[in-house]
């Protein structure tokens, strides 16, 4: 019955993490029937824009067999620069340019961890274990330590520009904000880097033997500089939507959220060992942990219990792949 389906098909991560959404949803709607609304939906789309950038940017570089646990400061950093840069010269600038300015703020730190990185050879997780902290310290003491409530207008205006907006029958609020097209407009370009493009074809090589890639030819320190640029361009624009979004700048916002972003992209299925990743398994994983964050109450756990629910979740979401896999080479043995 189910030899049209690919071999391995029931223990790929994609595929228990899809089960588990649709059963946790369906958990959800017995305990309260409102649950599966547009209203619900619309509210876990908005949750899940800022998380699904930062999710796409973390899956380039555990494919190419890093880890980058600096993202969220590169967002931070990206974002309230950006801000007090609009204030200060210009206040009208258009909401683009604003945009673009965090993204360029974004790629220049991010050229800092490939400069580490691809120059000079150091480990990933060392290196952004470092500009983690040098890029906040940084912004706290030299940029600003202040919440900044009074944005730019355009930004503000941003923040306003839906997509779709309504009330439903029983007289709830959904909006869709235009933001959501920045994650859509991410995942089709990295998709398009990743399977239409040689430098795609070279990150999956680099992560899976970085030698053998060298020996293919493959310019391993331009690939692995222009991943981290990448990641931090995608950085500053998941920041400056965040700013825009929640329509305050602070420096202190995001702390921690690395957590949440590698969970999603380990539960989507992309390997720590680099070599494997896809984008429908990260943005299942985002899916996962945009319910789990926001949907706990419902169906009556405590929110306190998120870090140990998305920790249990990475467990078995790994733990079973690699157990199956395990077991198959047993097998074949």
């Amino acid at each position: 019955m189910t030899n049209w389906l690919p071999k391995g098909f029931f223990i790929r991560n994609e595929t228990l993490v899809a089960i588990v959404i649709i059963g946790f949803c369906i958990i959800a709607t017995l305990s309260d029937p409102l649950f599966f609304s547009v209203t619900t939906l619309s509210d876990l789309l908005r949750a899940s824009i800022v998380l699904g950038i930062l999710a796409v940017a973390a899956m380039l570089v555990l494919v190419s067999g890093g880890i980058d646990v600096s993202f969220t400061a590169v967002a931070v950093f990206a974002m309230y620069s950006t801000t007090v840069l609009t204030l200060g010269l210009w206040p009208e600038m258009p909401w683009y340019l604003i945009f673009a300015i965090s993204m360029g703020i974004g790629a220049l730190l991010g050229a800092v961890n490939g400069i580490f990185i691809a120059g000079f050879g150091l480990p990933t997780l060392i290196v952004t274990l470092g500009t983690l902290s040098v890029f906040r310290g940084f912004l706290l003491t030299f940029v600003g330590s202040e919440r900044i409530s009074a944005l730019p207008p355009e930004m503000r205006n941003f923040s306003r520009l839906m997509i779709a907006r309504g009330t439903t029958e029983g007289g709830n609020f959904y909006a869709l904000p235009w933001a959501l097209a920045a994650l859509v407009f991410v995942v089709v370009l990295t998709w398009f880097i990743l399977q239409k493009t040689m430098l795609g074809r070279s990150i999956f090589a680099i992560g899976g033997s970085v030698e053998s890639a060298r020996r293919i030819g493959i310019n391993v320190r331009a690939t692995q500089f222009f991943i981290y640029v990448y990641v931090g361009a995608l950085a500053g624009l998941a920041g400056i939507i965040f700013g825009a979004m929640g329509r305050m700048a602070d420096p202190f916002s995001l702390v921690g959220l690395e957590l949440s972003v590698i969970a999603a992209v380990v539960l989507g299925g992309a390997r720590l060992v680099g070599g494997y990743g896809t984008l429908t398994g990260t943005l299942l994983g985002v899916a996962l942990i945009v319910l789990v964050q926001n949907s706990l109450i419902v169906i009556g756990i405590p929110s306190t219990w998120q870090s140990v629910t998305i920790g249990l979740l990475i467990l078995i979401g790994t733990g079973l792949p690699a157990y199956e896999a395990k077991r198959a080479t047993a097998k074949a043995a």
